[in-house]
């Protein structure tokens, strides 16, 4: 029983840091294109929010799918 809660902790960790990471790496590469080029705000925000919703949604169904398949 012990080792199937550690599984469970460890799927949920990637399912959770996978999605965090995404979304650090493109803060970071928004602030450097900012940086770069101000005036193009409004075409990196486009694509930035539309970049964060999908990483949000690829976390939301993976939290989905561990809760499916543990039963938690």
């Amino acid at each position: 029983m012990a080792s199937n809660s550690i599984v469970i902790v460890i799927v949920m960790f990637f399912a959770v840091m996978g999605p965090a990471i995404v979304i650090a790496v493109i803060g970071a590469a928004t602030i450097k294109a900012l940086g770069r080029n101000p005036s193009a705000a409004p075409k990196i925000y486009l694509g930035v929010i539309l970049m964060l919703v999908f990483a949000e949604a690829i976390s939301i169904i993976a939290l989905l799918v561990v809760f499916q398949l543990f039963g938690t």
